[in-house]
């Protein structure tokens, strides 16, 4: 039996066992960014419908019904913020809204959160959760994919450091882009990452995978990501790692 008080205090992290429950995106600001620092860009910014797509639900009412679930108006909050007291641009995937899918909202806002970084010489911290493209913008959401990694690119070539967390799950198009295109790669404990899932991978196939394939440790041992890092640890490591990584910067 988990106690509510307790998991909050826990940072969303079963005492037991080191489960790592989801943590809402307010939670993830409180637990990186410097008290009151966080200064939100472009919270207004919302989804359109381009394809007027229709099936059970339209498009329209699924965006609807989760800006009245979660209280925001699409699926990552992007920012300036400090952490230790040092000037980081700081982003966060919220999966509760359309299992944080990548639509043109979501590709916009990673892109401007990197281009404004890149323009204020901030490092980047970006914490990454998705189901993938939003299949409901078709091509427009694919795009996203290509847009971000190149003002990536640009943020990389001025020396800055980009940081991404990756946690439960970061499935498709973001693992496939900005979410491992990181100068260090760091993942919660046995989070899903991967670009299709393993019961897709095994039905193509038709082999056994290995045991715990596409969790974090298993990609950490084979070189896709740089570290595993417990949520109570997470502040503390990147903190030193921003350290460090900004003190080797060679600007352009």
């Amino acid at each position: 039996m988990l106690y509510s008080d307790d998991l909050v205090k826990n940072l969303q992290v079963c005492a037991s066992c080191g489960h790592h429950f989801p943590m809402s995106r307010q939670a993830r600001i409180d637990m990186f960014c410097d008290e009151g620092s966080f200064q939100e860009w472009d919270a207004d910014m919302k989804s359109m419908d381009p394809l007027k797509f229709t099936g059970t639900d339209s498009y329209e009412a699924k965006l609807k019904k989760n800006q009245e679930k979660t209280g925001q108006a699409d699926a990552i909050a992007i920012g300036r913020a400090t952490m230790d007291d040092r000037p980081i641009g700081f982003g966060v995937m919220d999966f509760a809204f359309l299992a944080a899918s990548m639509g043109s909202v979501v590709g916009e806002k990673v892109t401007r959160l990197i281009e404004n970084s890149t323009e204020q010489d901030l490092p980047v911290l970006l914490v990454c959760a998705s189901g993938g493209a939003r299949m409901y913008e078709g091509m427009l959401s694919l795009m996203q994919m290509a847009k971000t990694s190149g003002a990536l690119a640009r943020h990389a070539e001025k020396g800055l450091p980009y940081i991404p967390l990756l946690t439960h799950p970061t499935t498709a198009g973001v693992m496939a882009s900005y979410a491992t295109l990181g100068d260090i790669i760091i993942a919660e404990p046995k989070a899903l990452i991967g670009f299709a899932g393993p019961r897709v991978i095994k039905e193509t196939t038709m082999q056994d995978l290995p045991e715990g394939f596409q969790r974090s440790e298993f990609l950490r041992d084979k070189g896709l990501i740089d570290q595993v890092v417990p949520r109570g640890e997470q502040r503390k490591r990147i903190s030193l790692l921003l350290d460090g990584l900004m003190a080797a910067r060679v600007p352009a």
